[in-house]
């Protein structure tokens, strides 16, 4: 059975409404479902209530980080394969490790495009098994 490209469940977790805001329109061009959390443990909650197919997590956040995020939910069986993206406006390869270290697939860097942004999506979300 093929998985369609389109038509993910896809929460973006960013304590900025402008990166927000941009990611929900990108990606609902994209034919996505789009869930919001605007900090770490905003985005754990939603991770559990939605079950997401993919999230892209900031990395810079108040209370909670993107990387103790990412671990987080890393560390839940249910949530375990779930695809993370991280956004940093940093590009760094320090950072790029710290978040394969706890977990993520993928880095993005902010400002991205809407072509970055669905190309993850397209990428990431078709390794998605249900």
């Amino acid at each position: 059975m093929s998985i369609p490209s389109s038509g993910l469940k896809v929460l973006v977790v960013d304590d900025s409404n402008t990166i927000r805001r941009s990611a929900e329109i990108f990606l609902k061009q994209g034919g996505h479902e789009v869930l919001l959390a605007d900090d770490g443990f905003d985005a754990l909650s939603k991770v559990n209530d939605y079950s997401p197919d993919l999230i892209f997590c900031d990395i810079l956040m108040p209370r909670l980080d993107g990387y103790q995020t990412c671990a987080i939910i890393k560390r839940n069986a249910k949530f375990a394969n779930v695809p993370i993206v991280m956004l940093s406006s940093k590009d760094g390869v320090f950072d790029k490790a710290r978040g394969r270290m706890v977990g993520s697939q993928d880095y993005l860097t902010k400002p991205f495009t809407k072509d970055q942004l669905l190309q993850a999506v397209n990428l990431l979300g078709n390794t998605k098994q249900g």
